[in-house]
């Protein structure tokens, strides 16, 4: 807008003439930025209207009440980023690319005194970078280059001030001022560490180094600010410091291994520590615990997730527990005690040139059973969204199955297949999507999709009562047990501390075993095929035969009666046509002999004779 316009239109309203620089500031060609409309250019006034037009981002030639745009507008200087992203693209593309300090320099030029705040800056830079997913990379890759250069003082939390420096300052001498300054104990452990990286750069900050480890021992001795892992933390940079300086570290307290000496807070710490600290810690656990590290390592290596179970595995390889680890998996597998985050790191981990001899060996159905198990028991205990990794990797890779059940026979295929179907942990098009894999290698698994239940072939027979109860016992886990379980834990949750928490873990070790019994309920209660007994005959024994045999090692006589799957007895010589002797016995008939090998002793049964076990319900 020209003068001869503005002072037309402030004659007409006088209330603007306060914001007559602003407006003679809306000449044709200046960006703006409007509150609604995001970013533009004026493009001309339109005198006989009274009103701006301006080209905005999928809207061109709108027209604006000036006015109005003085409350809702800003006009950037040509200087400004967005605007010179338009004037001066190359130069802005290329600064982008190699020059990103300078970038936010010519950010901070745009405020007073040099400073904004770093929401301010992030969100001017984010309309420069445009795509929002290429800014946030460029964004933690720029944060780091700046915190080197001397030129910007850099906010330790978002809520600071990026400010630019009338004289440029070292990153050293900034850290040093920054340590004098705070009286924080977790400032003090962080500025230290930075310290100690930086004197290898730079040797003529030794001598401000002493202070710097008065501080650091005094607020690692005293301070209560500190968490278990800070502290640790602090002790170490303390002892680095002091190695430097050539100061002797029998003289701090307190000492690294009392620091770890309390077995139940370990967990804790390590999860605590960064990453690069973790094969530390565990050489420091050895030190501190020489006759039960290796039983602590294993223990926190079952707690563990992401780096910390790779620092553990590899921790325990280095000090030559090879075989011992892939016994400890096996046994955590067959206890069910292999936990989701582990799991997650022996599938990724199959393939792997350093670990896939640890490995490949427990690649297996039963570990797809204990990955089902795992994903089902982590969405139960998920009241949000949250992906389960677990899930999503074996969704994403689509080799995972196929590894999976290279061993396996169609019975077991079909199984795992049923335990997919009952999983919770999955959405019911991922589970066909899942399913279909299962197909491709044992197509008799299409049967689950066309009937949803397993067939005679791999079900299981059972009587009416031995299933009646078995729904009861399901019934009476689901709608009783499991929730009183749930709210028992709510419950112990609010006592405080959940490392100290006895009620709490024995609550939940108890929903472990209530889960685990549900999930096998359901897949045995799909399997299960009810009958009378009725269909068998005497020549040849079947599941409801009455079985008279000669126990030829001892010469006595004694008899057992075959039932169903849940139908065992011992103290009535009932048993289950599922044990080792059902199942050696099922077709044969009087005058065949059976060899049996149980718990170590050798049996020869010859059969004599054969009844209906309805006949003899009947009398």
């Amino acid at each position: 807008m020209n003068e001869e316009a503005v002072l037309e239109l402030i004659t007409r309203k006088p209330e603007l003439k306060p914001a007559k620089a602003k407006l003679e500031s809306m000449q044709p060609g200046r960006y703006c930025i409007h509150q609604s409309w995001g970013f533009g250019q004026i493009k001309e006034y339109d005198a006989a209207s009274s009103k701006l037009i301006i080209d905005f981002e999928g809207k061109e030639g709108h027209r604006m009440d000036p006015g109005f745009c003085v409350v809702t507008m800003q006009v950037l200087p040509p200087e400004h980023l967005l605007a010179r992203k338009e004037t001066e693209p190359d130069l802005i593309t290329e600064m982008i690319a190699k020059q990103q300090a300078d970038l936010v320099v010519e950010v901070l030029k745009q405020y007073p005194n040099g400073a904004t705040s770093a929401t301010e800056v992030e969100s001017i830079l984010s309309q420069v970078i445009g795509d929002p997913i290429k800014f946030k990379k460029w964004w933690t890759a720029t944060k780091k280059i700046l915190a080197k250069d001397p030129r910007i003082a850099v906010p330790p939390r978002k809520t600071g001030l990026y400010v630019l420096r009338d004289e440029p300052v070292s990153i050293e001498d900034e850290l040093l001022e920054e340590y004098n300054a705070t009286q924080s104990a977790k400032r003090r452990v962080i500025i230290a560490d930075k310290l100690l990286d930086a004197v290898t750069e730079n040797p003529d900050i030794k001598e401000h180094l002493p202070a710097v480890l008065h501080g650091l021992a005094t607020a690692v001795k005293e301070s209560n600010q500190l968490t278990p892992a800070e502290t640790l933390k602090g002790a170490w940079i303390r002892n680095d410091l002091a190695k430097i300086l050539e100061v002797d570290i029998a003289e701090f307290e307190p000492v690294l291994v009392d620091l770890v000496s309390d077995i139940e807070g370990l967990d804790e710490i390590l999860d605590d520590l960064a990453t690069n600290l973790h094969t530390r810690a565990l050489e420091l656990i050895k030190e501190a615990h020489p006759a039960d590290w290796k039983e602590i390592s294993f223990n926190l290596l079952k707690s563990s997730s992401g780096k910390l179970t790779t620092d553990c595995v590899n921790f325990l390889l280095l000090n030559g527990f090879d075989q011992d680890l892939l016994e400890t998996f096996e046994r955590w597998q067959t206890e069910q005690n292999l936990k989701e985050p582990v799991l997650l790191w022996i599938v990724k981990n199959r393939n792997s040139r350093k670990f896939g001899n640890l490995v490949r060996p427990m690649i297996k159905p039963r570990l797809l059973n204990a990955i089902f198990y795992a994903i089902d028991y982590e969405a139960l205990q998920i009241v949000t969204s949250r992906r389960i990794p677990l899930a999503d990797i074996l969704s994403e890779d689509t080799e995972l199955i196929p590894d999976l059940l290279a061993e396996a026979d169609s019975e077991t295929a079909r199984d795992l297949a049923n335990n997919l179907l009952l999983n919770q942990g999955f959405e019911e098009l991922t589970k066909k999507s899942l399913l279909a894999r299962f197909i491709k290698i044992f197509p008799a698994v299409q049967s689950l999709l066309e009937t949803g239940e397993e067939t005679k072939a791999t079900g299981l027979i059972v009587s009416r009562e031995s299933y009646d109860k078995a729904v009861a016992e399901y019934d009476d886990l689901v709608t009783k047990q499991i929730p009183e379980n749930s709210k028992a834990i709510g419950v112990a949750r609010e006592h405080g501390d959940l490392k100290e928490n006895s009620e709490y873990k024995m609550a939940k070790q108890d929903q472990s075993l209530l889960l685990a019994r549900r999930n096998k309920l359901e897949m045995d209660l799909q399997r299960a095929k009810i009958t009378d007994f009725s269909e068998i005959g005497t020549e040849m024994v079947g599941i409801g035969s009455i079985v008279n045999l000669l126990d030829e090692t001892t010469n006595k006589e004694i008899t057992y009666t075959i039932l169903g799957a849940w139908d065992s007895d011992p103290e009535k010589e009932v048993i289950s046509y599922k044990t080792p002797l059902g199942t050696a016995l099922l077709g044969k008939s009087p005058g065949d002999e059976v060899e049996l090998h149980i718990e170590g002793v050798d049996s020869l049964l010859k059969i004599i004779s054969i009844q209906r076990f309805v006949d003899l319900v009947a009398k």
